[in-house]
């Protein structure tokens, strides 16, 4: 349940956030390789904190 304590952005804002771009974006989306995001009508938003984990969960010591 959201309760309204994380900023939710745009896809714009949540590409610049994460340096991407937006149709990269909208291909992980696609995939399911993206970090969760909200869908409202024809608008989708990302929660900041869902993110933040989604980066968090990629952290790699080695390659």
């Amino acid at each position: 349940m959201y309760n309204g304590s994380s900023k939710l952005l745009n896809v714009e804002q949540a590409a610049k956030y994460l340096s991407l771009s937006t149709s990269t974006l909208a291909k992980m989306r696609l995939s399911g390789e993206s970090p969760k995001f909200v869908k409202m009508g024809r608008r989708v938003a990302y929660r900041q904190e869902d993110l933040d984990a989604w980066i968090e969960q990629r952290l790699k010591q080695t390659t």
